[in-house]
């Protein structure tokens, strides 16, 4: 018994993700999975979800190179957990604990009907891959220029443009992508954060078979934005799923706040007031920086 197509949530780190995942499980409908393709772990390399090697952030993925990523993520979306696999890679007692909860989760899933729903930024450059060969409804995020760099730059994050620039496949298809050449290896994290956000929006505008949401756009109403979404991926939006989804993105947990993995999902989702969230998009940018960013994204 199946549900409906897999769902996958992507965009780039900081746009909402986490957030949008699980406001479209708060239905019941979906089984929740957090960032398969993450190279770090946890919550990656776990092969009871995903029997693949990640070897880059944001790994490519298209036909010419999926003969260990199709049958790989064709048992992550049937929410078929391999125990085996699991075993013999992560034996601590957090790992023992987790595959508990994700074996748990796939297995009386699978037996419910349910769907898989992957929530992966790491997947956003491969979007096109999912949707055409996973046959997932694909949901992208967007958030705000200014509001992304500034989230990026009150966490120090950055990202290594060698590990996009030396994925062959991806800069074929993903040519945007070499606008971010002279910026590799550089220290202005600004206009790093600014290039990769215009070259992730030139490529998702282009991509066939996904929806792209603007971040702001739930936050600003979430209630009638998941009603909307839920629509579109083909879930069941009832009073019961409109009261959490209300609770959980307007209720008292205050505007949105600094990262930090929780849970044995290792989720970034934190509860939010979420129309809070937007007073403070460009915390951590001066006003310099705000007129640079909208220059860099917008030229």
């Amino acid at each position: 018994m199946t549900a409906g197509p897999p769902i996958l949530v992507t965009g780039l780190p900081r746009s909402g993700t986490s957030w949008t995942g699980k406001m479209l499980t708060a239905g019941r409908g979906a089984v929740y999975v957090n960032e398969p393709l993450n190279p770090q772990h946890p919550p990656g390399h776990s092969p009871g979800v995903l029997r693949a090697t990640v070897t880059h952030r944001f790994q490519y993925i298209c036909d010419d190179n999926a003969h260990d990523w199709l049958p790989a993520f064709r048992d992550t979306v049937a929410l078929r957990y391999r125990f085996g696999a699991e075993l013999r890679a992560n034996r601590s007692p957090y790992d023992l604990a987790r595959m508990l909860k994700y074996g748990t989760a796939f297995t009386l899933g699978r037996l419910a009907g349910r769907r898989a729903l992957l929530d992966d930024p790491f997947a956003v450059l491969s979007a096109a891959w999912f949707a055409a060969r996973l046959g997932c409804t694909v949901v992208a995020l967007e958030r705000d220029p200014v509001s992304f760099v500034a989230s990026w730059q009150r966490l120090g994050w950055t990202v290594s443009f060698h590990e996009l620039l030396g994925q062959p496949l991806l800069v074929r298809d993903h040519p945007e992508l070499l606008e971010l050449g002279p910026l590799a290896g550089s220290r202005d994290r600004v206009a790093q954060a600014a290039a990769l956000w215009r070259a992730t929006h030139r490529i998702l505008a282009r991509t066939p078979g996904i929806l792209v949401v603007t971040y702001e756009s739930l936050a600003a109403d979430p209630v009638a934005g998941f009603r909307r979404l839920y629509g579109h991926a083909g879930l069941t939006w009832s009073p019961a799923v409109e009261r959490r989804v209300a609770r959980a993105c307007t209720g008292g947990g205050g505007p949105e706040r600094g990262f930090a993995w929780s849970g044995l999902s290792r989720t970034a989702y934190r509860r939010m007031d979420s129309r809070q969230a937007l007073s403070r998009a460009a915390q951590g940018l001066t006003p310099e920086d705000v007129t640079r960013v909208r220059a860099l994204t917008t030229a």
